[in-house]
């Protein structure tokens, strides 16, 4: 059966999240005087992503909202658990600026959702919330590209669970076997996507796990330039997998 719809993730797979995080944030210690509090001011970057990883999975296990896991993501940052909400949301918001004034696209994203416009349906799943990543999309001038946006927060259920993969083929009117999902992210998407029952694509964009033995039935590619031949060739799901 062939894939006729591709859903995407958002932060590193369309969007390069992790060069706009740091990027603001970096401009924010600077603003907000705070580099040298963490030693250098590549160690207060490395922090600020660890402690954002561990307050987003959190969300995603469902013990914190969106707001949040953000407002937690501050306070442990800057070892201030007594801030109140309004002074920890101002302190996001200064955060913010910098970081929106780094979005950028990829750019092998244009190119590709160019060359699949005719032949491909196409939607987002996103661990995020809609209100973030609906004005995302619309910034970096691809929102009228997807058929319909889909994020955790609204869901009510976050990748890698079967469900939130199964709500966007809903949203579709497809089947998984009909449905590619696109991701960064190995088990969250990679696998996630696979065990609900869709084509599995991982971007690997910086090769950090190559050697790492994972199962078939998926696809590893490096850029998107590679994913029109594999919805272009056999993608029944659990075809032979490009996993190396």
């Amino acid at each position: 059966m062939s894939i006729r719809a591709v859903v995407w993730d958002v932060d590193d797979t369309l969007f390069d999240y992790t060069t706009a995080d740091r990027e603001g944030m970096r401009a924010h210690l600077v603003a907000e005087g705070l580099t040298e509090g963490y030693g250098t001011a590549e160690q207060a970057l490395d922090r600020w992503r660890e402690v954002t990883d561990r307050q987003w999975a959190r969300f995603a296990a469902g013990e914190l909202t969106f707001e949040g896991q953000r407002r937690d993501r501050v306070r442990v940052f800057l070892s201030r658990p007594e801030l109140t909400d309004a002074q920890v949301d101002e302190w996001f918001q200064r955060y913010i600026r910098h970081y929106e004034a780094a979005w950028a696209l990829f750019p092998d994203v244009l190119p590709v959702l160019d060359a699949l416009a005719a032949s491909h349906r196409h939607a987002v799943l996103s661990n995020s919330s809609l209100t973030v990543q609906d004005r995302k999309l619309r910034v970096l001038g691809v929102h009228d590209r997807f058929e319909t946006i889909l994020c955790a927060a609204e869901l009510g259920v976050s990748k890698p669970e079967a469900a939130a993969f199964l709500a966007a083929c809903e949203a579709l009117s497809l089947p998984p076997e009909q449905v590619a999902y696109v991701g960064d992210h190995p088990e969250i998407d990679g696998q996630g996507a696979a065990d609900a029952g869709l084509l599995s694509v991982w971007i690997d964009r910086y090769g950090g796990t190559a050697t790492v033995e994972l199962p078939s039935g998926r696809h590893r590619i490096a850029t998107l330039a590679e994913l029109p031949a594999i919805l272009g060739a056999d993608t029944r799901f659990g075809a032979q997998s490009t996993f190396g």
